[in-house]
């Protein structure tokens, strides 16, 4: 690679952390470029050694690519010191982290990688990733309630976008959304006079539960990477090394 990248660009590309712990790590001193301290701003090549602490982080990392069947009690968070925290319980040997969140109190499928640059092309709202979820509700709903849930709802001060919502049962039923606002469902319901009992994610896009037991996890499959990458329009999908 001949084309420098910023710093703080470099650790997310490398899934280490966010730009903005990034930016932490080198305001602290905690980072080192060709053994002289990082400022912010820099930018570094293929060429360039950088290290955290000491410890060297090499170019082409393998991407990692897993998914978790989150029980209800795991908090998504990359926070050490939080109880039950989404990495601890998992404990894969590399750094992962968490594509978006799962309420401490639902249940359901997690995606977590090492690709930073991969979040934001599934998270981001316009590109319309379905994810599919099942909901218990406090009490019995009518047409009227479905109908209300599939035009939208006014939560945190806006309307939430239309959405797909199928009964499967007098107080239960499906919903598949495009969006991920926080605690959306559970706000959703609670404007139309419900109080969500269970909330479990079956699905993220094409990605889906299937083979996994509460709190197991495992790599997606050759096919699923290949099927996610074609999803957030991203060539050759069937790679294992990361090009910066």
């Amino acid at each position: 690679m001949t084309d420098k990248l910023r710093i703080n660009k470099f650790f997310t590309h490398h899934g280490i952390c966010s730009r903005r712990e990034a930016d932490r790590l080198i305001e602290s001193g905690r980072v080192t470029i060709n053994q002289r301290v990082a400022r912010l701003g820099d930018q570094v090549g293929q060429d360039d050694v950088i290290a955290r602490d000491g410890q060297v982080i090499p170019w082409g990392m393998a991407s990692l690519y897993i998914k978790y069947y989150k029980p209800v009690g795991v908090t998504t968070t990359s926070e050490s010191h939080v109880p039950r925290n989404i990495i601890a319980e998992i404990g894969h040997p590399e750094r992962i982290f968490p594509i978006g969140r799962l309420d401490k109190d639902s249940s359901g499928l997690i995606l977590l990688t090492n690709d930073g640059d991969i979040v934001n092309e599934i998270l981001r709202t316009e590109h319309g990733h379905e994810r599919e979820y099942e909901v218990s509700v406090d009490h019995p709903f009518d047409q009227t309630f479905i109908d209300r849930m599939v035009q939208g709802v006014v939560i945190l001060d806006r309307p939430t976008k239309p959405c797909r919502v199928e009964r499967l049962a007098p107080a239960r039923f499906r919903i598949i959304l495009t969006e991920g606002r926080n605690r959306q469902i559970r706000r959703m319901c609670q404007v139309l006079g419900y109080r969500v009992l269970a909330l479990h994610r079956v699905r993220i896009m094409h990605i889906t539960l299937d083979g996994l037991a509460p709190g197991k996890w495992r790599p997606l499959t050759e096919e699923e990477r290949a099927q996610l990458f074609q999803a957030v329009g991203r060539s050759g999908g069937q790679s294992d090394t990361r090009r910066e």
